[in-house]
């Protein structure tokens, strides 16, 4: 029999348990950074492990050498890509300089001068006008400090994250076994082989799909380079890498990388030697991107993704759409990784289920 006392005692545990729901997600929300950074590290590892144990087993290195060898790799790789970014800066600016400022300061001129006598034929006082709406009092100019405080803010923020994941990183290739014996004194007895057997093979097939993206990033980079190299585009090495690194997004990325390398190629004709070549050679710079692209679209990115995770390639297409229209931009990048997490575990503790079956048939 239901009692006042029961239906009491059932709301008071539904209360506890929402709030302790509510707590935990504004812990979470909390330290979002702290995820974020074991999110970062986690893949940087599955991407370093398999560097590790080819240097311990092909060039017999001690383990914790080739774990710092393979982070040494990576921080120069870093620096790298940070100070590849230089030297464009500098050249786009030159480019910059060599716009003819005269011609271009008679032109607004000019522009001027026809917007008076335009709002002077319709007997509009625009000089008046701007007077009264007094401009210059409302300009604020203390968003400078403001911006100069937000940038070195952020500078410090990045270089924290960068150590942080530095260091998570290394313990993650370090103590990898250490992690897996402590898992299996917390996990119950009755699913500690489901879980473990889940992580190896996540472990195994996200390391192959990061493998294969840097492999797809690779191959786009060298195709990138061509088209730059035959056109004479200016820094084709660095726009190359960039323009490629972009193609990380699935479907969107493929189109900024399109438009950047537009604008950048224009501004290598500013000068007045070459102004006459500059539409034409952004125009075959864009068809050269867009053959490089549908050959990456139509063979590389199918091949690599669906064999590095063993996916069909519409479940991957479909996959990607989907988290693009539901979480974004961030959804279709993490979209590949999750859904294999998600096949993954269906597979060790749903495997009778049939459409568990037939979506995991060549895990």
């Amino acid at each position: 029999m239901v009692t006042s006392k029961t239906i009491a005692n059932g709301i008071l545990r539904a209360l506890a348990v929402i709030t302790g729901i509510l707590l935990l997600l504004f812990l979470l929300y909390k330290i979002q950074s702290v995820i974020l950074f074991l999110f970062i590290a986690l893949i940087v590892s599955m991407i370093g492990n398999p560097i590790v144990k080819f240097l311990e087993k092909r060039l017999k290195f001690n383990h914790i050498v080739a774990v710092i060898v393979t982070l040494v790799f990576f921080i120069l790789l870093m620096a790298g890509f940070i100070m590849m970014f230089v030297p464009l800066i500098v050249s786009q600016g030159e480019n910059l300089s060599l716009l003819d400022t005269a011609r271009l300061e008679a032109d607004l001129v000019d522009l001027t001068e026809r917007l008076k006598s335009y709002f002077s034929d319709h007997n509009i006082d625009i000089e008046s006008m701007v007077k009264k709406s007094d401009l210059t009092s409302k300009l604020n100019l203390n968003f400078i400090p403001n911006f100069i405080n937000s940038l070195v803010s952020i500078l410090g923020n990045v270089g924290v994250a960068i150590g942080s994941v530095i260091f998570i990183t290394f313990f993650f290739l370090k103590d990898q076994k250490l992690f897996i014996v402590n898992a299996k004194k917390i996990l119950p007895n009755e699913h500690e082989d489901k879980i473990l057997n889940s992580f190896r093979k996540i472990n195994h097939l996200l390391s192959r799909y990061f493998i294969g993206l840097i492999g797809q990033v690779t191959i786009l980079f060298i195709c990138y380079l061509i088209v730059l190299l035959i056109f004479g585009v200016e820094n084709a090495f660095i726009i190359a890498f960039i323009t490629a690194i972009l193609n990380i997004i699935p479907y969107i990325g493929p189109l900024i990388a399109t438009v950047l390398v537009a604008i950048l190629t224009m501004l290598g004709h500013m000068d007045p030697e070459s102004q006459g070549e500059m539409l034409s050679t952004t125009i075959y710079v864009l068809i050269g991107y867009t053959v490089a692209q549908i050959i990456d679209n139509n063979i590389t990115t199918p091949l690599i993704f669906s064999n590095s995770v063993n996916s069909h390639p519409l479940e991957i297409f479909v996959v990607i759409l989907a988290s693009g229209f539901i979480f974004g931009v961030l959804g279709m990048i993490v979209a590949v990784p999750l859904y294999t997490i998600v096949k993954v575990v269906a597979k060790e503790f749903f495997p009778q289920n049939p459409i568990v079956k037939i979506l995991t048939r060549n895990i």
